[in-house]
């Protein structure tokens, strides 16, 4: 269950453009750092702030960590936003 809400966690610019990147593919962190003008530690915080959110999910890979949309995250989002339109 998520820890923190996820519209807190889509506030910050950084992890919008996180989430967009991972929308467009699995990837690393390091992989993702290369796109934003902030440090991998950085990157790494924000993509812990989006799995306490339980927006994104991580898988270990060998040594690496594979970072990607979870989309019952998402459609928990979109039933909460669902209910405005009805």
């Amino acid at each position: 269950m998520p820890t923190l809400d996820p519209f807190a966690a889509i506030a910050d610019p950084n992890r919008r453009h996180l989430l967009e990147e991972l929308r467009r593919a699995p990837q690393t962190v390091n992989e993702l750092a290369k796109g934003l003008p902030i440090s991998r530690p950085a990157v790494s915080q924000h993509l812990k702030a989006l799995l306490d959110s339980g927006l994104v999910v991580v898988k270990p890979q060998g040594t690496r960590r594979i970072y990607a949309i979870d989309t019952s995250g998402f459609m928990r989002l979109n039933i909460w936003l669902d209910q405005f339109w009805a």
